[in-house]
């Protein structure tokens, strides 16, 4: 291992190769939205999965993930239908979204997963912004990372059904706990 692996492994607390495996019932993935300009609908997917594997230079390690698009849960099951439509996910078409990484990057103090995104038939690279990588006792590991979707680049309009201004830009949120 080259020093700046060596470098590279000991900014990751208890750092360890292998695969992991998403926990789900101690993960989340979620986002917000902007409506109206003035408000935030928040939601989050229920199923999905998540493998990570990790190499013995965090450059060449690599996620693959599968979201049910069908499991969207912002709380309000009407909402839910409506963004579930061809309007916006068009899960009758489109049941899934993948991410498959396509590199890994170190980026000042953190790291960067550059990626490519299939969403409604449509791929398109989306960088994850890795906020926690953290390997702990019993083979689990803590992940966290953010990313901006633009729905436009994925054929979703910006305007709803009812007329009502839908922002462009959307926060993904991923806590990610593993086990190997």
């Amino acid at each position: 291992m080259s020093n700046e692996s060596s470098n590279a492994t000991a900014a990751i607390p208890g750092f360890t190769t292998g695969t992991w495996k998403v926990d789900p019932a101690h993960s989340g993935i979620a986002f917000s939205v902007r409506q109206l300009l003035i408000t935030n609908v928040r939601g989050r997917f229920t199923r999905y999965d998540v493998t990570i594997t990790t190499g013995q230079d965090p450059v060449v390690s690599s996620v693959d993930a599968t979201i049910e698009l069908a499991s969207l849960d912002t709380g309000n099951e009407k909402r839910d239908e409506h963004i579930r439509s061809d309007a916006f996910f068009d899960v009758a078409k489109h049941p899934t979204a993948s991410y498959h990484s396509t590199g890994v990057r170190r980026t000042g103090e953190g790291w960067t997963v550059d990626g490519d995104l299939t969403f409604r038939g449509i791929t398109r690279s989306v960088p994850l912004a890795v906020t926690a990588a953290e390997f702990g006792p019993g083979r689990r590991a803590i992940f966290a990372a953010t990313a901006n979707v633009v729905r436009s680049e994925f054929g979703i309009d910006g305007w709803t059904g009812g007329g009502l201004v839908v922002s462009d830009k959307v926060p993904i949120r991923l806590d990610i706990q593993a086990t190997q």
